[in-house]
């Protein structure tokens, strides 16, 4: 078997590290941007922490906000309409994974124009031409997608998530700088963190990861139990911000690489027919599809719950791989994450078409235990 390991060309980690900006722009020899942020990182003014770098230097932009929390094809198209009458030649995302994945959308169709009408890119589409340059600066800690090869976008007439997974999507530059999180509110870095969480669970136990993925999603393990916490709890702690911002790249740079599984493929539907935040969905799904997959993988629950911090001498295999799970769910109810669909308004009867999305997700395969869709279904009801 063949491994593939696809990271960005170059990242710059830590507080400040906005100020890189203008000698990235200049060492790639670019001209003028088009900023991808959404309005309310305008309005409360970390979007602006990185224009402001880029008035001191002098170097031309404009700014595209139309974008939803879960973006969609309109969004993507938008974008790509206002880059070509921008100027642009480069993009800078500013945001969470929904700027970043609507820039990776506009960047991708703008250089593989065949693409135009955005739903054909689902799946593993085979464009042609790399993206034009992204440099991206995330404002959350939690969907990595500074670093990876994926990105989701809502198909709006079939009322579905489609997750696109293309190499050609990479930003060029991915910038972490944990002073653009300090505003992030205490339920999104909640929501954020147990996504990246999610992320580093699936990825360490997916059908793909190896020796190499195992490496990132362990560390990511150990730094998100330690930070999260405190991201939460004091929202301008340098310490615990700047762990959730290291730990969510350490964590993408796996997954992007190996692929996920169920949480994310029945979490998905949740935001499509829903709006539901992905990392509420993530975070409540976990500790549930966590059990279910117990079976496949009790050694890697035992390792999970000691680099958690749990002591599990004396622990049978099955004893320490509950422990994992319920970990989980204690951190979960601890930074204040929903622990039932019906608290975000899903009803019993929503279940079937939530299932029905969720089978055919590209996530789910990934699973490292295989799924039907009325197992989905059961797994659904146990968390309503």
């Amino acid at each position: 078997m063949i491994n593939r390991f696809i990271l960005n060309e170059v990242s710059y980690f830590g507080a400040g590290a906005r100020k890189q900006l203008p000698e990235v722009l200049t060492r790639l020899n670019l001209h003028k941007a088009l900023v991808a942020t959404d309005k309310g990182l305008l309005k409360v003014g970390t979007a602006k922490m990185v224009t402001d770098v880029l008035d001191e230097a002098g170097f031309p932009y404009e700014i595209y906000s139309e974008i939803k929390p879960n973006p969609t094809v309109t969004n993507v198209k938008q974008g790509v309409e206002a880059f070509k009458a921008s100027g642009a030649d480069c993009l800078i995302a500013i945001g969470g994974g929904s700027s970043m994945d609507t820039a990776k959308g506009i960047g991708i169709v703008t250089t593989n124009p065949e693409f135009s009408d955005v739903v054909s890119l689902e799946g593993c589409a085979p464009t042609k031409n790399k993206s034009v340059p992204i440099i991206a600066l995330p404002t959350t800690a939690g969907t990595g997608a500074e670093v990876t090869i994926n990105y989701v976008i809502i198909d709006e007439k079939k009322q579905k998530k489609m997750v696109c997974v293309d190499p050609n999507d990479i930003p060029a530059v991915a910038i972490i700088d944990p002073e653009l999180m300090y505003s992030l509110p205490k339920s999104l870095t909640a929501a954020t963190g147990m996504d990246a969480l999610t992320h580093a669970i699936e990825g360490y136990i997916t059908k793909g990861a190896w020796v190499m993925s195992d490496m990132y999603e362990l560390q990511a393990i150990r730094m998100i139990a330690e930070h999260l916490p405190t991201a939460v709890e004091e929202p301008t702690n340098p310490v615990g911000r700047k762990g959730m911002a290291l730990a969510q790249y350490i964590a993408a740079q796996a997954f992007s690489n190996v692929g996920l599984g169920l949480v994310h493929g029945m979490a998905h539907p949740m935001g499509s027919l829903f709006d539901i935040p992905h990392g509420v969905a993530n975070a409540l799904l976990l500790p549930t599809i966590m059990e279910y997959n117990m079976p496949c993988c009790i050694e890697k629950y035992g390792v999970i719950a000691r680099t958690m911090g749990v002591d599990t001498t004396g622990m049978s295999a099955e004893e320490a791989a509950q422990a994992a799970c319920d970990a989980v769910k204690a951190l979960a109810v601890r930074v204040g994450i929903p622990q039932h669909l019906s608290e975000l308004g899903i009803k019993e009867e929503n279940i079937p078409a939530l299932a029905a999305q969720a089978i055919t997700d590209v996530c789910t395969p990934g699973n490292p235990r295989d799924v039907t869709e009325e197992v989905i279904v059961e797994l659904y009801k146990k968390v309503l």
